[in-house]
């Protein structure tokens, strides 16, 4: 359940009073881990996957009402905004401009303190490139860095510093917004966990083109010497595209990361650590091989499997960081070397109980008879459609195995005989989409991989969350023993 989908009477989903209410149901269902998609600020197509930054937060998830009681901003400014009509739909073009605005209103109002100067200094070694580059940004009509003058595109000292001076005011709101952010963040985290529920975050394996990461570190990646990508990111050719997924994102350049013990990585890792309990590593076979697309291409037809840093990156960030809660994404066209390196981390991969039925009627490891203990299991993702529609699109043959294979007590929807199938599996944890525990359908899809516009916007109901939902959930966490899991414990 992203943080975004939460109701909320401001347009999209905050870490205000709703989200709170939403740990405390968890609480009464008898839940104790809830995972979130990434948090950071959303770029291109809204996604989460495409952040400005790997280390800032988004400032559209900051709580208005609490700026209210701090008295930067009135009740009536925050109500009388248009946030759209639908209350199940973020917009976020709309949200996005009036957010702003609203949140310089309340910036105007803000005189510094202690924690606003202690979180810059604390920050600086992100927080500095990531609110010059926000602020350059803007003044470039929100155009890619790689598209800015050659001198700050390529950060000479005389630019940096004229731009910092020129921009000063902008750099310093969007370190507010920041500061706002991780305040608000600090408070939710730990009302969560005075009820019991833990957080679990997502780190996208690549970060976006047009981000301060790259900006700031053209080095670390793949660039040439105009600091365009010599190659790219993406999936080969499958069963699910004859043309594979290009994603476009910069790859890494491991044998500078290697250089630098991997620091980068390590202070990601850390960062995420602070704000979760545990962490999802996205596209977790790529620490493998990786597909490597050349700069250009209209498809991922034309890429190599090349060798990524393997179990040394992991060495490394266990021997800065110790041990840290990782869940491992390792779905998709997974070698032996793959599940040799999940082997080897230890770290638990994911099954997803959809990806198991099949025509033919054949066993795979997406059943849950066949999960390891060691595993997170789900009747779906966020990149999947909803158990509801899947059973609706699915071909003839493939509900037919799904039927036989979960069984059906009298008047049992699906989605309800696939969540109880999860939790009766051996999967140390179960994690359950908001819309399969609804019942939804493919309007409450939040994405569809490989398409731009669309996504990421379905929100839930005020109302949704009963009693009779909760007790339902209860129920099954205590019949299969998941209310005193493995990690549950630790």
């Amino acid at each position: 359940m992203h943080i975004t989908s939460l109701p909320s009477p401001y347009g999209i989903g905050t870490l205000g009073e709703d989200a709170e209410r939403f740990a405390d149901w968890l609480q009464k269902a008898g839940q104790s881990w809830w995972q979130v998609l990434p948090v950071g600020p959303t770029g291109y197509g809204d996604s989460p996957y495409q952040p400005f930054s790997s280390f800032a937060g988004n400032p559209l998830l900051i709580d208005l009402d609490e700026l209210c009681r701090h008295e930067l901003l009135t009740k009536s400014e925050c109500e009388n905004v248009d946030y759209g009509a639908d209350p199940e739909f973020t917009d976020y073009d709309r949200i996005t401009k009036t957010r702003d605005l609203l949140l310089r209103k309340a910036f105007a109002k803000f005189t510094d303190d202690v924690g606003y100067t202690s979180f810059c200094l604390e920050e600086a070694e992100w927080l500095d490139d990531y609110a010059l580059f926000t602020a350059i940004k803007k003044r470039f009509g929100g155009k890619s860095w790689t598209e800015w003058d050659d001198d700050i595109r390529f950060r000479s000292a005389g630019a940096m510093a004229r731009y910092a001076d020129e921009l000063k005011d902008e750099v310093r709101y969007v370190k507010w917004c920041q500061y706002v952010f991780f305040r608000q963040w600090s408070r939710f985290h730990g009302a969560c966990g005075s009820k019991g529920i833990k957080l679990i975050g997502d780190i996208p394996i690549y970060v976006s083109p047009d981000s301060s990461d790259v900006w700031a570190h053209p080095d670390l990646f793949e660039l040439d010497d105009r600091l365009y990508p010599k190659r790219v990111a993406g999936v080969p050719p499958d069963y699910f595209s004859k043309t594979g997924q290009l994603w476009g994102n910069p790859l890494y350049n491991w044998a500078r990361m290697r250089g630098t013990g991997y620091d980068w990585w390590i202070k990601r890792v850390k960062k995420s650590a602070l704000m979760y309990d545990m962490i999802r590593i996205d596209h977790f076979r790529a620490f493998d091989t990786y597909w490597a697309v050349p700069y250009g291409e209209k498809t991922a037809i034309n890429g190599t499997w090349e060798q990524g840093p393997g179990m040394e990156l992991f060495m490394a960030i266990r021997e800065k960081l110790g041990n840290v809660n990782i869940i491992a994404e390792d779905l998709g066209e997974v070698f032996d070397s793959v599940k040799k390196l999940l082997a080897d981390s230890g770290f638990p991969g994911m099954r997803v109980l959809q990806f198991g039925f099949n025509p033919e009627y054949s066993d795979n490891d997406h059943l849950p008879h066949r999960y390891p203990q060691n595993s997170v299991c789900y009747t779906g993702t966020h990149d999947n459609a909803t158990i509801v529609q899947w059973y609706k699109e699915a071909d003839l043959k493939s509900k037919m195995m799904a039927n036989t294979y979960l069984g059906k007590k009298p008047f049992e929807k699906f989605n309800r005989r696939a969540i109880r199938a999860c939790y009766a599996a051996p999967s140390n944890l179960t994690i359950i989409p908001m819309q399969d525990i609804l019942g939804l359908g493919k309007a409450a899809r939040m994405n569809v991989p490989s398409t731009v516009g669309g996504n990421w916007t379905w929100r839930m109901k005020k109302n949704a969350l009963s009693s009779s939902t909760a007790k339902r959930l209860r129920s099954l966490a205590e019949r299969y023993l998941r209310k005193s899991g493995k990690w549950d414990k630790e």
